[in-house]
């Protein structure tokens, strides 16, 4: 009886067990198929660059001559014989103001300069015949010279009222009109007459910018430094970069002490006139990085204020590294630390990469990557 159980029991026991074997392989399969599978991802070698970056700073324009057009008398504007924007050369008459009181004035001081005259004429024979002493021919010649001055003085206040321009330049904005009221008192200038064939431009850097840009600069002296300072830019106000190169002239020698800034001026030839007083701009200073890391802008991500990237070993690893920036230009970044030339980093998506990855490199061009991103201005 024992014989023939055993016979029955050993089939089902064989059953059971390719039963729990074929589950366990279900098992195996299953968990195979829901492991993450490796990402492909595109992968770029870091090279040496020789690129230029700007640094940038707000600017204020004005031109090389910007002269004020004051009247030196009290008058009436009779008449306004430019416009605004006109070219005008110095010496040219702006304005004209009513004179009629002074040229009333200037007569009756030219027949008191006649009057004198002749008493002088008078006693010139007087003296010589010994009649009349010199004294009274000096006072006279003396009364003479004073009657002139009055003259002279009433004639020159006729002409101030004929405004001149001072400079060659253009016409600024005419504030006051015929019929105003005028004096050498006046606040508010008449015009403003200025050259803007060549601009300067006006723009600060804080102490600290200062001391690392003029420690930077070539040379020995301040003198030196500014000569050998490089070509900047003019950024103007909608965007575009003005077609002349200017260079800085001179920077101020002490600290603001409402700002903590120091002033630079740089000069920009003007020969289109585009860039007139008031205008404004931004200058951008060139640094040259010669054979220096570059990464794309799109390879990196930030983390607590820090930038990254994602290095991929020999294992094809991919592990985020923290990098050291000098310098942004255009879509790339100059790398002070933590890359070598020759290494290689996840070039797109490296912000949805968490710890160490392993990946599947896919090799890219570096400039496939890194090329220049097209601006649309709609």
């Amino acid at each position: 009886m024992k014989k023939k159980n055993l016979m029955h029991s050993l089939p089902i026991a064989l059953g059971m067990l390719l039963l729990f074997s074929s589950c366990g392989d279900d098992k195996s399969s299953q968990q195979a198929q829901r492991a993450p599978q490796a990402p492909t991802l595109p992968v770029v070698t870091i090279p040496t660059k020789t690129v230029t970056a700007y640094t940038t700073y707000p600017a204020s324009i004005e031109g090389i001559v910007n002269s004020q057009v004051q009247a030196k008398i009290s008058g009436y504007i009779t008449d306004v014989l430019v416009d605004e924007g006109q070219k005008v050369k110095k010496g040219e008459t702006l304005f004209r103001l009513e004179t009629q009181t002074l040229s009333q004035d200037a007569a009756a001081a030219r027949a008191n300069v006649n009057a004198a005259q002749v008493e002088v004429d008078k006693l010139k024979p007087l003296v010589e015949k010994n009649i009349i002493s010199n004294v009274q021919l000096e006072t006279a010649k003396a009364k003479l010279q004073q009657a002139k001055s009055g003259y002279n003085s009433i004639a020159a206040n006729i002409d101030y009222g004929n405004i001149k321009s001072p400079v060659d330049g253009y016409v600024g904005s005419i504030n006051l009109r015929k019929g105003a009221l005028v004096s050498p008192s006046s606040q508010i200038p008449m015009t403003t007459v200025a050259d803007i064939s060549k601009v300067y431009a006006y723009f600060s850097m804080n102490e600290k910018e200062y001391l690392d840009f003029i420690q930077n600069a070539e040379g020995k002296t301040i003198e030196e430094k500014i000569k050998k300072m490089p070509k900047v830019r003019l950024l103007l106000a909608n965007g575009s970069l003005y077609e002349e190169e200017g260079t800085i002239e001179t920077i101020n020698s002490q600290v603001n002490a409402n700002t903590g800034s120091i002033s630079f001026r740089a000069i920009f030839d003007n020969p289109s006139r585009i860039l007139t007083n008031g205008n404004s701009g931004k200058i951008q200073i060139p640094k040259v990085f010669t054979d220096a890391l570059v990464v794309p802008q799109e390879a990196t991500f930030e983390q607590q204020g820090s930038v990254y990237v994602y290095k991929v070993g020999q294992d094809s690893t991919a592990t985020s590294t923290k990098i050291t920036i000098a310098a942004e230009v255009e879509n790339l970044y100059v790398v002070e630390a933590g890359l070598e030339k020759g290494d290689k980093i996840v070039a797109k998506g490296a912000n949805k990469l968490r710890g160490d990855t392993k990946i599947k490199p896919q090799e890219m061009p570096f400039d496939s990557i890194a090329k220049p991103i097209e601006k649309v201005f709609r």
